[in-house]
């Protein structure tokens, strides 16, 4: 088959295939996982201070695969020493999981498929949500309904910050990963880092380049310089 009329340029190319480029979708620690480590950060009230991590490309490997890894692990360490565990994987056929789990000194709590409930240490259910007649009981329509009530009442909603900081625990696991370095909150915060082009048109030059089969480069920890 042949493309019908001009080729794209690479930048209509790369638009198109945003998904598997950093600049545009942040690599899917950013753009996918960072639901999961917001409910971390939710749990924890707090910010992680630190983070190492691995990961790579074991399955993404053709020219369309474009520059990100499809695996993640990172350990984030908050200020009060307590760890989160995080691991992300994108590669077919693979078994597939998403839910979040806190282990205290008193018990454990796993989010997943809307069943919350806390068990102690010999499993025992202590307490389990149960949403009141009438009431809703799925997380999209949750988060919805403070959101509309600030519309419909005039009253301010922001939650910008704490978006902002959700991100940057994400993108500081990707320079962990990419990297193959520890980094702290302040490298991430204070990191030169641009992907972006010099300039957005259909006809610039985005910095990810593929090579002479169509490849492009991807990090390589211990090589890359991430931060």
């Amino acid at each position: 088959t042949k493309l019908l009329g001009r080729a794209p340029t690479e930048m209509e190319y790369q638009l198109r295939n945003w998904y598997m480029f950093t600049w545009l979708s942040g690599d899917h620690i950013v753009e996918q996982h960072i639901h999961n480590l917001d409910v971390i950060n939710w749990v924890k009230q707090s910010f992680p201070v630190s983070c190492s991590g691995l990961g790579g490309r074991a399955y993404l490997s053709e020219p369309d695969h474009g520059e990100i890894f499809d695996h993640h692990a990172v350990e984030y360490v908050y200020a009060d020493g307590s760890r989160m565990y995080s691991q992300c994987r994108q590669i077919p056929k693979c078994k597939g999981e998403v839910y979040e789990a806190v282990q205290g000194t008193k018990g454990s709590w796993m989010a997943e498929r809307n069943v919350f409930a806390i068990r102690d240490p010999k499993q025992n259910v202590t307490w389990r949500y149960q949403a009141k007649e009438g009431e809703a009981n799925d997380g999209h329509r949750l988060e919805h309904i403070p959101f509309f009530d600030a519309i419909r009442h005039n009253k301010p909603h922001n939650e910008a910050e704490r978006g902002a900081k959700s991100s940057l625990t994400a993108i500081m696991g990707r320079m962990a990963t990419y990297g193959g370095q520890p980094v702290t909150w302040e490298d991430a915060l204070n990191s030169k880092l641009d992907l972006m082009p010099e300039r957005l048109a259909w006809d610039a030059a985005p910095k990810p380049k593929p090579g002479p089969d169509g490849r492009y480069p991807y990090a390589i920890p211990g090589r890359t310089v991430a931060l």
